[in-house]
């Protein structure tokens, strides 16, 4: 039993992030003392543990960084290296625990469980099911939606009326949720650089809040990349002041991450309260009469398919799990419904969609209909771990190649900088004929073909969340009659494309400055002459 020392320790490791982050450093490096360690295992700690250490982790990735570029020993970047390794270790290890005991609250909990009827019902005939409760809902005067814990609509419904309770939303709160994407993202960039935003706990906001957590990060992350090119840029005497800017820009980096893996936390202990709300009255006896009410409502409507639901549930009466209602037994049961499928319609897909990306079959079998007074090219794109500096490469089979570096949000947005610069270079020499880029992300592949085939311009934003990308896009929408996009296999020994990787690779390294230019030089030699089995068949384009 805790003593009401070690209570207290808990309570003040848990409301000091500092305290509880050197607490952790000082665990991780064997120094700790014995009544602080012993506090650290309260179960209560394993949430706020996880979010101290992915504090320390980015700050720990940027000191070797900025170890790398100064002038500092070899002896304090490899000191500095092996503590961000132990951080790393500490963290994966955090994370770990947190999870371990996530499960084991789970694992805890006892829901009741369905009959076995609805859940078979429910898997076999999603749409037909969904129909019947959608009109039971409606009957009811209540919101649309399944009432399953903790996401459905129904639940969200009782949850927003009880949280209004007593005045409404404070204004705050209320202008966060109701704000734009844009808007929301800089209140996050606020409240990690200048100061912390109480209000996005509000259970409210606080799921909007996690999903946004990512773009507040990239754009941390952005804030890297621009100082790391600052720094790379700048003269040996105007260095120092550079370094303190990619300093600074790693610490509010470290801040996004920390409050991006809080606001995951405050998220699942949202959905343990919805999950504990939808189990007692009046919520769990409403969901009960909904769920019940719809399964009548689809025998009623589809009598054939409840009879095939019920012959299936009838013969499932010697199953050693029927004491516990069968949990797990409906996958099966429906699984043999799903494959069958209802019945067509006689209705023909939209065809409106992506055009379809083999992923099987003959690697050359894209080539096969490219027109034949086609330019094409081949691109690939590579980003970096610590920030958003990424490096695109692509080679032609004119024999043109190139290579350069832009700022990516994600490995997705990287490729699809490398297509539009293909592309660009590839319409700038050669007039009037088709260009075609050929890239190995189906990802990028898919963005860029919808946004080339869309009008609307809000497509880009979507696809695009830096402005180095976006300007790349606008230029090549100027020219969408001319521009296919295709999925190529990559890392199949297709030499256009080891090309292309190769050069992402080379450019990736001069941007963060881990190649000196002599050597760069030599390895683009070397990849000229990989390419075309002799000096002057392939050339770097302008």
């Amino acid at each position: 039993m805790a003593t009401a020392e070690q209570t207290e320790l808990v309570r003040r490791l848990a409301d000091d992030f500092t305290a509880l982050q050197d607490a952790v450093l000082a665990r991780m490096n064997g120094v700790c003392a014995p009544d602080i360690a012993a506090a650290l295992e309260d179960a209560s700690l394993a949430g706020p543990i996880v979010v101290g250490l992915a504090h320390a982790d980015v700050l720990a990735r940027g000191a070797v960084r900025i170890a790398e570029l100064s002038a500092q020993t070899p002896g304090e970047r490899h000191r500095l290296r092996v503590h961000a390794r132990k951080v790393r270790r500490a963290r994966s290890q955090a994370e770990a625990a947190y999870k371990e005991q996530c499960a084991r609250m789970l694992a805890g909990r006892h829901r009741p469980v369905e009959t076995l009827e609805l859940r078979v019902a429910r898997m076999a005939y999603p749409e037909v099911y969904a129909e019947a409760m959608a009109q039971e809902l409606r009957d009811r005067g209540l919101p649309d939606g399944t009432p399953q814990a903790p996401e459905s609509d129904l639940v969200r419904w009782f949850w927003d009326r009880r949280a209004a309770v007593g005045g409404g939303l404070p204004e705050p709160v209320r202008e966060l949720r109701d704000c734009d994407e844009e808007a929301f993202v800089q209140a996050l960039l606020r409240d990690a650089r200048d100061e912390e935003n109480p209000h996005l706990l509000h259970d409210t906001v606080v799921e909007r809040w996690s999903r946004q957590a990512r773009t507040a990060l990239a754009w941390g992350r952005y804030a890297i990349g621009q100082a790391e090119r600052d720094v790379h840029a700048a003269s040996r005497s105007a260095r120092q002041t550079r370094l303190h800017a990619l300093e600074d820009a790693y610490q509010d980096a470290a801040v996004l991450a920390a409050r991006a893996r809080e606001a995951r936390i405050r998220v699942a202990e949202l959905q343990d309260r919805m999950w504990a709300c939808t189990t007692t009255e009046p919520v769990a006896g409403l969901a009960a009469e909904c769920r019940a009410a719809a399964l009548t409502r689809f025998a009623d409507a589809r009598p054939e398919l409840w009879e095939t639901v019920q012959e299936l549930t009838a013969q499932h009466q010697e199953c050693p799990e029927q004491a516990d209602g069968c949990p797990r037994c409906h996958r099966a049961l429906a699984a043999p419904l799903v494959e069958s499928g209802p019945a067509d319609s006689g209705e023909n897909e939209d065809d409106d969609g992506p055009t379809a990306v083999p992923v099987d079959g003959d690697r050359y079998a894209v080539l096969a209909d490219l027109p034949d007074n086609a330019a094409v090219a081949v691109a690939d794109a590579t980003v970096n771990d610590e920030s958003a500096l990424c490096g695109y490469g692509w080679a032609a089979e004119d024999g043109a190649t190139g290579y350069g570096d832009s700022l990516a949000s994600s490995s997705g947005e990287a490729e699809i900088i490398g297509i539009c610069a293909a592309a660009l270079s590839l319409l700038d020499r050669h007039e009037d004929v088709p260009v075609v880029v050929l890239c190995d992300s189906i990802q990028a592949v898919l963005a860029v073909s919808r946004v080339l085939r869309t009008t609307e311009r809000t497509v880009i934003p979507r696809a695009l969340l830096f402005p180095e990308g976006r300007e790349l896009m606008e230029k090549l929408l100027l020219h969408r009659h001319r521009v296919q996009v295709r999925w190529l296999k990559g890392h199949v020994g297709h030499d256009l494309n080891e090309a292309a990787d190769a050069f992402a690779g080379l450019a990736l390294r001069r941007v963060s400055g881990r190649i000196l230019p002599a050597a760069a030089r030599r390895e683009e030699t070397r990849i000229l002459r990989s390419l075309g089995s002799g000096a002057g068949t392939f050339s770097i384009a302008a």
